[in-house]
């Protein structure tokens, strides 16, 4: 069984680094901070013009929950045939109700308009009420896979949920593992049964190479932030390759 290894970039640097380290799969997005927004339309031509990969697109809207307006879906599904247009390999993003429940309604709407791309529901799923009905329920839909740590706040920490999510999705969908994952630990759930699609940020700190650091900062954050971001690590994708070969 082949394993599988996505990276989650938020720049088109962070896309050639982790092809160039190894990676099978991108899964582009903007503000991976914030957990992950969708990204410009710049950086899907680039990162498709620039990398031999798949690259997956995010269509998120913003931070925070997946409990969507009518215009944010309206959004969504405009930046899906974006996406599709600029030649993104496949898409990712999910849609939540209220009560915690998948809204399979607009799902299915986000699914249809992805097609023929593959869809991956995003974690969502991890703030979902019912995890193991959601998984026949998204296969049903028609997406292709789940993205999901368990429920948990790292995957080495749900992995006895990511146990029962892949016994659960028995080859009708794909549980791709998250949450965390690193070289010294994703030997720790390499060899659950049914996974074989791993997705991390494997990121490290960048500094900034200005030398005058003013006094005012552009958002929420303390201005020393301005002068700092990430980017993904080379070797710590490699040294996830290396792992998932073992």
């Amino acid at each position: 069984m082949k394993r599988i290894l996505e990276i989650c970039c938020d720049s088109v640097a962070s896309a050639i680094s982790a092809f160039e380290a190894g990676a099978d799969r991108i899964e582009l997005c903007e503000n991976l901070a914030q957990g992950g927004v969708t990204p410009s339309a710049a950086k899907i031509s680039l990162a498709k013009a620039k990398i031999d990969i798949p690259v997956f697109v995010l269509i998120r809207p913003r931070k925070a929950d997946f409990l969507y307006s009518d215009l944010e879906m309206e959004i969504m599904l405009e930046d899906i045939r974006q996406a599709r247009a600029l030649g993104a390999d496949g898409i990712v993003s999910g849609v939540l109700n209220a009560d915690g429940t998948i809204d399979a309604a607009r799902t299915r709407q986000l699914v249809e308009a992805a097609s023929p791309l593959p869809f991956t529901f995003h974690r969502a799923f991890d703030m979902c009420r019912d995890p193991l009905a959601s998984i026949g329920l998204l296969a049903g839909l028609g997406v292709r896979r789940i993205l999901t740590s368990g429920q948990k706040p790292t995957a080495v920490e749900g992995r006895d949920n990511l146990r029962k999510f892949a016994r659960e999705a028995g080859g009708k969908i794909t549980v791709m593992a998250c949450g965390e994952l690193l070289p010294d630990n994703i030997a720790a759930i390499r060899d659950i049964e049914g996974l074989s699609e791993f997705h991390s940020a494997a990121r490290m700190d960048i500094a900034s190479r200005m030398a005058y650091h003013g006094g005012v900062n552009m958002g929420d954050e303390a201005v020393m932030e301005e002068f700092r971001w990430q980017e993904v690590d080379a070797e710590l994708v490699r040294g996830m390759k290396q792992q998932l070969q073992g």
